[in-house]
């Protein structure tokens, strides 16, 4: 009977030390999170602020274009805000995440947009690979590349 408990207690002790152990709000339940701040940032992307972009991106955003160009947090506000990149519509879809370690994720999908960068009209066609990390309670978009197709 005494071997039966000390195992049982120490079963226990496995259990309780591999849960403290789990990272918390990782994998699939951090998913919907991760979902709302993509879905904010491709709102103010089309309506920007600095407020707004400024709370969905990381100071050390690394913004990589289709053709290119690396934008940094400030860059990548400022083309926006003064309206040199200039989203009229953006329409996401094929869009996956995937969550690692319960603080970074990867987030890909297809991008449509209607443009008017620096108030020429244009359409842009994009795969889009997103990395998003989280700081505090907010999810950040960290690295972005775009591919054209």
């Amino acid at each position: 009977m005494f071997i039966k408990k000390l195992f049982l207690a120490a079963a226990s002790a496995m259990v309780f030390t591999g849960c403290a152990m789990m990272p918390a709000g990782g994998g699939a339940s951090a998913e919907p999170a991760v979902a709302a701040a993509a879905e904010r940032l491709r709102v103010a992307m089309i309506d920007p602020t600095p407020a707004a972009l400024g709370a969905l991106v990381a100071d050390d955003l690394s913004y990589g274009h289709s053709g290119g160009r690396v934008d940094t947090k400030d860059s990548f506000i400022g083309d926006l805000v003064a309206g040199k990149s200039d989203f009229v519509s953006i329409t996401i879809t094929e869009q996956t995440i995937k969550v690692v370690g319960g603080d970074t994720a990867i987030v890909r999908h297809t991008l449509a947009a209607d443009t008017l960068d620096s108030g020429k009209p244009g359409k842009v066609a994009l795969k889009i690979l997103g990395i998003w990390k989280k700081q505090g309670n907010d999810w950040k978009l960290l690295a972005r590349q775009a591919v054209r197709i």
